[in-house]
């Protein structure tokens, strides 16, 4: 599977593509570096997203997963730049347990891409976040995007 190092804040982030779309976000170094296009162009996305100068990615994905996890990922995706939603809404969006959609939440294999950040719980409250720096990381591209103050 060809593979790309991108940098961001937060550390270098390995972009996973498989036939014509993406399969991963990793929060660490590509093992082997095969650039495509495809990566090349999820990297340029992801430096103007973190230089805030773009606001929505526009790149083939195909994460796997369960037909629920599917339709939850397709349910974040729809969350706009700077918003937030929290579990419970996006359960009743996807006729689902806010449990169950934290779990997919953190079975996302493109966190950014699909951002999964952008999940909170009750009230505002963090919640999860299973990449690098945990809830430190969420709330740093919460307030990146406008979403949360600090």
């Amino acid at each position: 599977m060809p593979s790309l190092t991108a940098p961001s804040p937060f550390g270098p982030l390995c972009i996973v593509q498989e036939g014509d779309a993406l399969t991963a976000l990793r929060w660490q170094r590509a093992e082997a570096e095969t650039p495509t296009p495809l990566l090349e162009e999820a990297a340029r996305q992801l430096d103007a997203y973190f230089a805030k100068t773009r606001h929505d990615f526009d790149l083939p994905v195909q994460p796997a997963g369960s037909a629920f996890e599917t339709d939850v990922w397709a349910a974040m995706a729809r969350i706009p730049y700077g918003q937030w939603r929290s579990y419970g809404a996006l359960a009743e969006e996807v006729r689902g347990m806010p449990q169950a959609v934290g779990a997919a939440c953190g079975s996302n294999p493109l966190p950014i891409f699909i951002p999964c950040h952008r999940v909170l719980a009750a009230e505002g409250r963090m919640g999860g976040y299973s990449g690098k720096g945990g809830l430190a990381t969420k709330q740093a591209l919460l307030v990146l995007e406008g979403a949360l103050l600090v």
